[in-house]
């Protein structure tokens, strides 16, 4: 069994009705939750329509064989399309955690912010751990699968992580964990 189901369990509790044979979960956060339903709504009520008309415009112009306008539209809509049912796919499949729900014992599992320090150079960095579709290094979300937060889940505070990083390996102690 892999750490990232163990933690995932610690989390929430699957279904008598859901098996790992059958059905791939996709963990996220409901915020996360929030924006995909976002995006899937401006993808069908805006942008659809919106490739509808460049292709129905496109047909006016004649000859669908040499018409560049048509074939773009129409590559426009695959990818609309195809991101729809990517969404749909995800939220269908999603396992929504919201770490305000779970016991605040110090641990590290999906969704909390943890804080950590790197041993050798006293830096400090804090990370919320999300879905993959959440993950925005930027704004300091780190997706569930990456190798931080796969070194990180299940420690507690005050405990160390070894991390495999490009640099090598890294030392990190989780100073804090908060469930926000």
């Amino acid at each position: 069994m892999n750490d990232l189901y163990v933690s995932l369990s610690i989390c929430a509790q699957p279904s008598e009705t859901d098996s790992e044979e059958n059905m791939q979960r996709y963990p996220m956060t409901p915020e996360g939750k929030a924006a995909l339903e976002k995006e899937l709504q401006h993808l069908k009520s805006v942008e659809r329509p919106r490739i509808t008309q460049a292709i129905a415009e496109a047909r006016e112009h004649g000859d669908l064989k040499e018409n560049a306008e048509y074939h773009a539209a129409r590559e426009q809509q695959g990818f609309c399309e195809g991101r729809i049912q990517d969404i749909e796919g995800k939220l269908g499949a999603s396992q929504v955690i919201d770490v305000k729900d779970l016991e605040q014992n110090g641990r590290v599992v999906f969704g909390v912010t943890v804080t950590i320090e790197n041993l050798d150079t006293e830096e400090q960095k804090t990370y919320k751990i999300v879905g993959d579709d959440e993950a925005d290094f930027k704004q300091n979300k780190i997706s569930v699968n990456s190798p931080i937060a796969r070194g990180l889940l299940s420690k507690n505070e005050g405990d160390e992580a070894k991390i495999t990083t490009p640099q090598g390996e890294v030392e990190y102690e989780v100073v804090k964990v908060e469930y926000l």
